[in-house]
């Protein structure tokens, strides 16, 4: 599971350094009013399925000079990062108060019949690409599908969560930072999205040019051609430090993985006069580039946000996992503590016993042990799995459920009656309580509300990622495949854990 979230968080930052970089380059397009994309659609055009229409020789260009940079040397300032974040936020503040002056409420209220023709017929049907009109022009479903695609915008907020070390009062500063940061997050892009569809209708921002840089097109599509370039510029200085922060860690973590000895250990090599990890920075690098010039920001998007959310979702796990489990080495250390831990282990692994565990009104022990861990597992594992045929229900059959068709409905009743069945048996499991952890400086900071707040977490996630489209799901699988193939063959052998394992039983042996 490690290896997966590992490998998923490489998948991040070489998306998020390709985004980066493909909207880099849209933003320069846009300021030759976009006659190098359309130039190059001419020149090498890509007429295949799940690519981008052009190779896009800025974004390519862009990411090898940053990745010869990083392999040099080059260092991440925090002070222009923080300077080009300000500038990033205040032309997101302009955007906001100069688009008010430009606003059409009637923009959310349009009609199909207000819809041009050759926008209804661009796909051959009529509805596909212009939707319906009004404030959800593409319903529910549609609605749910973007915030699966962004879902990327809210990615990096995870960073916070390893700082617990340098904050004074985690359990405090971390879950307020996090709510903070989204917060932030949620106002910038809800205010730019509402202002962007109330100066220009939504149907006219789906051609290729405004998708790699809306905000120019917009204010020039108004007569605004100046602030168009305040804009441009504005958001070119803040994509600069945004590309550098999304492609600095992106080594860091192949080195990490590498030393670990999880990854090929030539990654690990440090250059012996730039004291970086050069080797990691030059692949990364090169497959940043890569899918840069190949894949557009939506595409990129999609496969940043499966990704992510696959992560997220094996995390929640992880964290119910633990919870549940018997941590042997922490509960002996207060055993003598407490005289109901005497009891732990006094429940044999039976048929009978792992009944009463399941079913019994009442927990058997107060704290978890290797019955309760075994039975909380498979409770995790069961609704897990009964959560992941909720939502294929919602997904697949949400025409149906809209219809109130009764056999979809009868479906997903029944399965959310045994999802409820079987959470309750999980919170009859005991847990390890916050005392323990604490006493044993596990951790100063819980989740709360297990097992709600875990399984919530997984049940959205998942909800997001079948909203993909079924071309996301197959770049996925071909990335998670790759690395599958490395851990089996290379990865398992030579990791630093299982090295640590054979010594330990050759050391046992020897002491026999």
């Amino acid at each position: 599971m490690a290896f997966v979230i590992g490998w998923n968080l490489i998948l991040e930052y070489v998306i998020g350094t390709a985004s980066v970089a493909r909207g880099y380059s849209g933003y320069i397009d846009s300021l030759f009013d976009g006659t190098i994309s359309s130039h190059f659609k001419q020149w090498t055009p890509i007429h295949v399925t799940g690519l981008a229409t052009y190779p896009d020789p800025i974004a390519l260009g862009l990411t090898l000079a940053l990745t010869v940079l990083l392999a040099v040397g080059v260092k991440e300032s925090i002070r222009f990062a923080t300077v080009m974040t300000c500038v990033n936020l205040v032309v997101v503040v302009f955007v906001v108060i100069a688009g008010l002056f430009k606003v059409n409420i009637d923009n959310w209220k349009l009609k199909e019949s207000d819809i041009p023709e050759e926008y209804k017929d661009k796909a051959g049907n009529d509805t596909i690409d212009a939707g319906s009109g009004g404030f959800l022009p593409f319903g529910f479903s549609g609605m749910m599908s973007g915030a699966a695609t962004c879902f990327y915008a809210f990615v990096g907020f995870d960073a916070i969560a390893t700082t617990g070390e340098e904050a004074k009062n985690p359990k405090k500063a971390i879950p307020l930072s996090i709510i903070i940061s989204l917060s932030l997050i949620f106002m910038a892009y809800f205010g730019v999205s509402a202002i962007q569809t109330l100066m220009l209708p939504y149907y006219l921002q789906n051609d290729d040019i405004t998708k790699g840089a809306p905000l120019p097109y917009i204010f020039e599509h108004v007569g605004w051609t100046w602030a168009k370039w305040v804009v441009a510029i504005g958001a070119l200085n803040g994509l600069s430090t945004s590309l550098l922060g999304a492609m600095f860690p992106l080594p860091r973590v192949l080195y990490a993985m590498a030393s670990d000895g999880v990854i090929f250990r030539f990654l690990a090599t440090i250059h012996p006069r730039f004291q970086t990890p050069l080797y990691s920075t030059l692949i990364s690098g090169a497959l940043a580039a890569a899918m840069a010039t190949l894949f557009d920001i939506t595409q990129l998007a999609d496969m940043m946000s499966i990704g992510t959310l696959l992560a997220y979702t094996l995390v929640a796990e992880s964290i119910l996992i633990i919870r549940y489990s018997d941590d042997v080495k922490a509960i002996n250390q207060v055993k003598n503590e407490s005289e109901e831990m005497q009891t732990i282990n006094q429940y044999p692994l039976t048929r009978q016993n792992i009944y009463r565990q399941i079913f019994s009104g009442r927990r058997m022990t107060p704290f978890p042990n290797q019955l309760s861990s075994i039975v909380s597992n498979y409770l995790i594992g069961t609704l897990t799995l009964l959560l992941v045929i909720l939502d294929i229900q919602l997904v697949f059959l949400e025409d149906l459920l809209f219809k109130a068709e009764v056999g979809p409905l009868v479906g997903v009743g029944i399965t959310t009656l045994i999802i409820i069945a079987a959470a309750i048996c999980l919170t009859r499991q005991p847990t390890i309580p916050e005392s323990l952890i604490n006493h044993n400086s596990l951790s100063c900071l819980q989740v709360p509300w297990v097992p709600l707040v875990p399984f919530l977490s997984v049940w959205v996630n998942i909800y997001l990622m079948f909203k993909l489209s079924v071309q996301t799901w197959i770049r996925f699988a071909v990335w998670m495949i790759i690395g599958l193939i490395i851990y089996i063959f290379y990865g398992i052998r030579n990791s630093n854990e299982r090295k640590q394992d054979n010594k330990q039983l050759s050391h046992d042996l020897t002491d026999k």
